[in-house]
């Protein structure tokens, strides 16, 4: 039946995190023209590989898939900025603020 099918994303490929290289550029280029910035890394799931956010002093953040685990601590502290497991210590405020806050401007 249709119905089952509606609203799942079957025919979406989970994102694996493999193009290392254009995750880095973007995660370099978000370190750059912010500040503050401090990494979260993510676990894998069902549907994602393994996430780095990184999220600025005003709350502003950005997500990358990166191909492992180690990878994504080793591309974090790269960076030279604060790297956290948010298995351990969750998300900061200031990030739920901030996108409570475009989601209310219509961004």
């Amino acid at each position: 039946m249709a119905w089952w099918r509606r609203g799942r994303r079957g025919d979406v490929a989970p994102h694996d995190g493999s193009d290392l290289a254009s995750a880095r550029s973007h995660l370099e280029d978000f370190v750059r023209t912010r500040r503050g910035v401090e990494a979260y890394v993510e676990p894998a799931t069902n549907v994602t590989a393994t996430t780095v956010v990184l999220i600025a002093h005003d709350g502003e953040w950005t997500r990358r898939a990166l191909p492992t685990r180690p990878q994504a601590f080793e591309v974090a502290r790269g960076f030279e900025i604060p790297v956290y497991d948010v298995n351990l210590t969750g998300y900061p405020a200031r990030m739920r603020a901030w996108t409570t806050r475009q989601r209310q401007n219509g961004s």
